[in-house]
C-alpha cells in the first residue's frame, strides 16, 4: 500500500447506529491492511453500551470529548475524559457509560482490524 493522506471530508462512510447502543463512524478499515482499524464511537448522554468483548482483537479507546465510566475486565470501574486511553486486551469484557452532559466521543483503535465476526455480546 502506498502512503496516503485522507482528509476528514473524504471519509465517505456515514455514522451508523449499532446494537451495542453507540454510533460508529469508520475512519480506517482496509482489508489489504488488516493489522489495524480506527473508528470513532459516539455514546449519547445517559447511555451505557452493552457488555461485550472482542475475540482475537485488542482495542484502545482514545477519549476525545465528554466524560464516562468504563468497565474493563476485573478492573474497578474508572472515570474517563478527554485525553484518556483505555487498553482492552482481546477477550476481555468491556462496557462504557456516558456520565457527562454531552456526547461521549472516542476513537476505537483495533489490532488486528475489527471485523463484525470478532464482536461477542455478553
Amino acid at each position: 500500500m502506498n502512503p496516503k493522506i485522507i482528509k476528514e471530508k473524504e471519509i465517505i462512510k456515514e455514522e451508523f447506529p449499532t446494537p451495542e447502543l453507540c454510533s460508529i463512524l469508520e475512519n480506517w478499515s482496509e482489508a489489504e491492511k488488516p493489522d489495524v482499524s480506527i473508528a470513532r464511537a459516539r455514546v449519547e448522554k445517559g447511555i451505557t453500551t452493552k457488555l461485550h468483548y472482542l475475540k482475537g482483537v485488542d482495542e484502545i479507546y482514545l477519549i476525545v470529548h465528554g466524560e464516562g465510566l468504563v468497565k474493563v475486565g476485573s478492573l474497578d470501574p474508572a472515570e474517563v475524559a478527554k485525553g484518556d486511553l483505555v487498553y482492552i486486551p482481546a477477550g476481555i469484557h468491556q462496557q462504557i457509560s456516558n456520565t457527562g452532559n454531552s456526547d461521549l466521543i472516542f476513537y476505537c483503535i483495533c489490532t488486528p482490524r475489527f471485523i463484525p465476526e470478532c464482536y461477542v455480546s455478553v
